[in-house]
Order: C-alpha cells, then sequence, then structure tokens
C-alpha cells in the first residue's frame, strides 16, 4: 500500500491527509462507540458534555504524541518501541493484534444487526456480506486510496444521519452547553473509558499509519501531520457530539431507553420507523469502517515480524478479515476472549503512548527533533489515567473470564 517515492500532487496528499484522519475516526466510530456514547448520556444527562470536552482535549493530546514521533522517526509504533526497548515492539504488536482480532469480531457483528434492523436478513449473513465488501477494498489496485474515499463517504453519511435524529429529537442545547462548562457532577470513570475508546488500542495508529505508508513523514511535515491528527479527533468528537444532542433530546422527554438496544430506542423515538431504519444504517456504516481500520491497522503491526506481511500486507489484511468472519459466523462472539481483549484494550494505551513518550526524548531515535514540554506533559496525563483504568478492569474481568 506504500507509495514508491512518496505521494505526487497536491490534490492527492491532501486527499491522503483526509483519509487519514478519517481513518482514524471511524476506526474509533464503531459499534461500542456509539452505544458508549448512548449509556453515559442517558446516565449522565447534559453533564456527559463536560465528560466529551475534557475527553477530546486529552484525545488531541495523546494523538499529537504518538502521530508526531511516528512522522519524525519515520517508523511505525512497534519499530518504535523496539527501538526503546529491544523486543517490546513484539509484545506491543501482539496486544494489538489479538485487541483488533477480537474487536473485529465485534464490528462484524454490528455489521451483521445493521444489515439486519435494513433489509431483515440474518445476521450472520450482513456480516458475511459486509466481510466481502470490505475485502474487495483491499483486492484494488489501489487500497490505501479506496480505504481513504470509503471511510470519508461513510463517516460523512453518518454524521448526516445522525444530525437529522439530533434535529428532530429536539435537544435542550441550551442546556447542554451550559452544563458541557459547569456540570453537575463529574464522571472521572466516563471521562478515561471515552478516551480509551477514542484513541486506546490500535486505533490511535490506524491514520498514523496510514500517512507512513504514503510516504508522507519527516520534520517537514509535520505541520500536514499534526493537522490531520487533530482533524481525526474532531471528526470523531462531532459525531460524539451529535449523537449526544440525539440522545438527550429523548431522554428528557422522560423515555426509558431498552437496555438490550439503547440506540435503537433513540432514532426509532426521534423518527419512528425511518429512524430505525437510520439507525440501521449508521450502525452498519460504523460497523464496516471499523472492520476496515482495525484489519488494516492490527496487519501494520504484524510487519515487524517477517518482510513476507509489508509485502503482502492487503493480502494479509483480506486474511484478518476472512478469520475474524469464520470466527463469528461458526462461533459468535466468544464472550471469554471478548472480556481478555477488553481488559488487554485499556492497557494498550498507556503502554503505546509511555513507549512514545520515552522514545520522543532520546536523540538516537528521534535525532535533532526536540518534542514540546507541554506535549509530554499532555501526554503523561493521558497514558497515567488510562493505565490506571485499565489496571481496574483488568482485575474485575480476570474473575468473570476464569469462572466461565
Amino acid at each position: 500500500m506504500k507509495a514508491p517515492g512518496g505521494i505526487k500532487g497536491s490534490g492527492t496528499r491532501r486527499s491522503v491527509l483526509l483519509g487519514a484522519a478519517f481513518l482514524m475516526a471511524t476506526s474509533a466510530i464503531g459499534p461500542g462507540f456509539l452505544t458508549q456514547t448512548t449509556v453515559f448520556t442517558e446516565q449522565l444527562l447534559a453533564s456527559f458534555g463536560f465528560v466529551i470536552l475534557i475527553s477530546i482535549l486529552l484525545d488531541i493530546g495523546a494523538q499529537l504524541n504518538i502521530w508526531r514521533i511516528i512522522a519524525v522517526t519515520e517508523k511505525r509504533g512497534q519499530d518504535i518501541a523496539n527501538a526503546v526497548l529491544p523486543g517490546l515492539g513484539y509484545l506491543v504488536a501482539f496486544a494489538v493484534s489479538l485487541g483488533g482480532l477480537a474487536f473485529n469480531i465485534g464490528n462484524l457483528g454490528g455489521a451483521g444487526l445493521g444489515v439486519q434492523v435494513i433489509t431483515g436478513l440474518d445476521p450472520r449473513w450482513g456480516a458475511a456480506l459486509t466481510a466481502i465488501l470490505a475485502i474487495g477494498i483491499f483486492l484494488s489496485k489501489e487500497a490505501g486510496m479506496a480505504m481513504d474515499r470509503i471511510t470519508r463517504w461513510l463517516g460523512g453519511l453518518m454524521i448526516l444521519l445522525t444530525a437529522y435524529v439530533a434535529f428532530v429529537s429536539g435537544p435542550p442545547v441550551g442546556e447542554a452547553a451550559l452544563k458541557t462548562v459547569a456540570p453537575d457532577k463529574v464522571d472521572l470513570m466516563a471521562i478515561i473509558t471515552l478516551v480509551g475508546g477514542t484513541v486506546g488500542g490500535y486505533i490511535t495508529f490506524a491514520g498514523g499509519h496510514r500517512l507512513l505508508d504514503a510516504g508522507i513523514s519527516g520534520k517537514g511535515s509535520l505541520r500536514e501531520v499534526t493537522k490531520s491528527s487533530v482533524s481525526g479527533i474532531l471528526v470523531a468528537s462531532l459525531m460524539r457530539v451529535i449523537l449526544f444532542l440525539a440522545v438527550l433530546g429523548v431522554v428528557a422527554q422522560g423515555v426509558k431507553l431498552s437496555p438490550a438496544n439503547p440506540m435503537a430506542t433513540v432514532f426509532e423515538t426521534a423518527a419512528g420507523g425511518v429512524g430505525l431504519k437510520l439507525f440501521g444504517l449508521v450502525l452498519w456504516a460504523a460497523s464496516v469502517t471499523s472492520v476496515v481500520g482495525a484489519a488494516y491497522t492490527s496487519v501494520t503491526f504484524l510487519t515487524s515480524f517477517s518482510p513476507k506481511v509489508k509485502e503482502k500486507q492487503p493480502m494479509f489484511v483480506i486474511g484478518f478479515i476472512l478469520v475474524s468472519t469464520l470466527v463469528l459466523v461458526m462461533a459468535g462472539q466468544p464472550v471469554q476472549l471478548l472480556i481478555l481483549a477488553g481488559a488487554l484494550n485499556g492497557l494498550i494505551l498507556p503502554l503505546t503512548l509511555g513507549t512514545i513518550l520515552i522514545a520522543a526524548h532520546q536523540k538516537r531515535i528521534v535525532g535533532s527533533y526536540r518534542h514540546p514540554v507541554w506535549m509530554t506533559a499532555f501526554g503523561t496525563v493521558v497514558a497515567l489515567g488510562t493505565a490506571w483504568l485499565g489496571g481496574v478492569t483488568l482485575m474485575e474481568k480476570l474473575p468473570q473470564l476464569f469462572s466461565q
């Protein structure tokens, strides 16, 4: 997928930069992102706006650090980790790929449910058809550009459809704006959970690795890389804010959301039968773009194990999608694997971000580049916060895993 000799043409370069931002954003906007936002809004009401605001700032802090050091070193995340401590990169690659595989199974499950809502088709068939579409992207001669386009188109579609539901739900915008800066309560766990859900695991590396594959790297590209990294966070955050307003408009009417499918309740309450179909379309779009992002990024972490993986990267991405699909169709979503992967995913961000922060201050890795102190401070806060949450989650989930 790498463009030999780099990107030619300013238009193509801008397209790749925007595509990288949307790849990261749509990787974050999966079934879990949608459910998470809906549930937290029902619990915290308008005060959830404050949680979103703080998480956006922390997300930017984490992503700026990671994308800049990838660009400066012209190395992928696992290779930077190996430069910090030999062998650490292989641990990072294994952890990210395991989490990516487990969550890809969940993403395909979400896609199947979305297809079922739209057409009535069995979810397994919906998942299989979605997998075929995703595989088609990577069979293209210009797989990278195809990936950029579909994430932009479907990302925009999700935002527009959800914005319509937010409009018809009639949210108390004034109250939401007030509580965003003066909340009734602050939920620290919700903040850290949102940060992990937006830039945790493989997600924050998706766009950074895409730019590297496209030949956009080096100190001369830092301004563009920085802009693209912030844009990715803002796109994901825009979707989060719009969905928050849509949910708030419904729960403010006293509607209790269904625990089994809270987001479906929101869309159907706001827009009736049409709203339910829109829910299916948004869920499918969120799922398929996350499938593409998870498969692509997970395989970029495996390239360090063998030169053949890098040479045949699209084929390995296709294999990754096929394995995820077979597990889902034959065994459903394996609860134990998802529990373990979810707990481990909480520890991946502090591990990867912590490694990046160490690398940022080692001349043998970054050369003459001087990393801004404020970025280091920002990154440290995010790394420590998510490490705490990951540890708590792991202690809670491991007993459940071994008791089943």
